[in-house]
This record gives C-alpha cells, structure tokens and sequence, in this order.
C-alpha cells in the first residue's frame, strides 16, 4: 500500500484542523492505520491507530480526548481530526500502515508502509 498525508498547515491553539490520509490499492480494510509525529530535535512518536475494519481504535494519552482517528475504507482514506490543539501539538505528522487488521498497536516499528508526512503548526 502507498499512502500520502495531507492537510497540514498554521492552526491557532484551541482551533481544529483535520489531516488526511490517501491509500492506494483494493486491500485498505486489511491495514491498520496510524498517525505519528516528529517535532524537530525530537525523536517520532505515537499518536494514534484505529483497526482495519475501523472497530476499535487506540490514542496517546497527550492527544486524547482531543483528537479522533476516523477512516473511510470505501474511499481508502483515513484521517486525524485535531480538535483544540496546542503549540505543543507542532510536529510534522505521518501516516502509517501494517498489513494486520486486527492489531492494534503504537510501535512504529510495526508499521512497514508510510506516507510523507505533512506539517502542522500550532500558533500559541
């Protein structure tokens, strides 16, 4: 699978922004998908991962409760709403996916298929 994020851009602390995730071939439902971050001097980190069949999904404690991972597997898509983010949120994100619908995970080595990441920035 090939994937390419997007919908990055300048945000305002407190406001929303949704990024996108476009997966090429007929098999998106078999992949897990997650999103991840690296903010500059830092090293990547979890964000959040939702199953192939969208079922179950699974987030960092910094983003919880306000992001949402969310997926359309009609139209092999998957996104990351960021809702209220914070300077803190800064970071260039990336879409991810490994071949097992079922698992849910946030190590990223586990995830073989990543996208160019698309930048965020959140101004205070």
């Amino acid at each position: 699978v090939q994937l390419q994020a997007s919908g990055g851009g300048l945000v305002q602390a407190g406001g929303s922004l949704r990024l996108s995730c476009a997966a090429s071939g007929r098999t998106f439902s078999m992949y897990t998908l997650g999103w991840f971050r690296q903010a500059p001097g830092d090293e990547r980190e979890f964000v959040a991962a939702i199953t192939g069949r969208g079922d179950r999904t699974t987030y960092a404690d910094y983003v919880k409760g306000r992001f949402s991972i969310s997926r359309d597997n009609a139209g092999n898509m998957g996104y990351l709403q960021m809702n209220t983010p914070k300077p803190e949120d800064t970071a260039v994100y990336y879409c991810a996916a490994v071949f097992a619908a079922a698992v849910l995970t946030s190590n990223p080595l586990a995830f073989k298929y990543w996208g160019q990441g698309t930048e965020v920035t959140v101004s205070s």
